[in-house]
């Protein structure tokens, strides 16, 4: 399984010039499984509803899937059917469909939670052979709602996460990893937008802690790495993490 990172700048509240610049950035990692892109990745943090899913950026996304034959994964600002603004991660295959997981812990200090609705299903999905936990930003703040249950081997982390807290992103995406015994793919933007300046640190870490990828911080950069999904089954048998793990019943 070989997972691609893109690292790239957004342009404030501009979808079309950004869908536009992504592509290049995905032809630079010709063979991938899987292309993962920021939060929000068209838009922007907190860009005005009413951008929400102009243009067709899910439609986009189906149409670079089946260009690459791999999957494609990022959120977009979109309305549920009943009109209420989501961050909804989506998860896209060559073949048009699509799994898509709402982010659950919405980032109430910056007002996400004043526009949008937060979803409340944790969500597995499967490719190729791997199963991935879909996260969205502020979650990985969260691990008992990221816990590894023994049904996921990978989590994504897509993210605008800001400059002024990124030890805080670098020290949890590798405590996910650790934890729950698994790959962990973090993907954050670069550049500003009115409100916070981003570093990235864009990452490929495996359940050692080991980082196997990496976006050159502060820059517009891709990188890719294999999963080894038979050595991460035989750490999982020689150290049984999950096995000896604490069981959490919600009440």
């Amino acid at each position: 399984m070989k997972v691609a990172i893109i690292q790239h700048d957004i342009i404030w509240a501009q979808p079309e010039q950004n869908l536009q610049r992504l592509v290049p950035l995905l032809d630079e990692q010709q063979g991938a499984d899987l292309y993962v892109l920021a939060e929000t990745f068209a838009t922007g943090f907190l860009a005005k509803g009413e951008l929400a899913e102009k243009p067709d950026v899910v439609g986009w996304m189906q149409l670079q899937a089946r260009r690459l034959d791999a999957a494609i994964v990022g959120s977009v600002a979109i309305r549920d059917e009943q009109q209420q603004l989501r961050n909804r991660l989506f998860f896209v295959r060559p073949d048009g469909s699509y799994d898509y997981y709402d982010k659950r812990h919405l980032f109430s200090y910056a007002g996400e939670t004043d526009e949008y609705v937060a979803g409340e299903q944790r969500v597995v999905t499967q490719w190729r052979g791997v199963r991935w936990l879909l996260q969205v930003c502020y979650d990985l703040r969260f691990p008992v709602f990221s816990r590894n249950k023994g049904d996921y081997d990978a989590v994504i982390y897509v993210a605008n996460w800001p400059l002024s807290r990124q030890d805080v992103w670098q020290t949890l995406l590798k405590a996910r990893a650790l934890e729950n015994q698994c790959f962990v793919v973090g993907v954050n933007r670069v550049g500003s937008d009115p409100a916070c300046h981003y570093q990235g640190g864009s990452v490929v870490i495996d359940a050692y802690g080991h980082t196997l990828a990496m976006c050159v911080d502060s820059s517009v950069s891709t990188a890719s790495a294999q999963l080894d999904m038979e050595a991460l089954r035989r750490f999982r048998e020689k150290f049984p993490v999950l096995r000896d793990s604490d069981v959490f019943v919600e009440k």
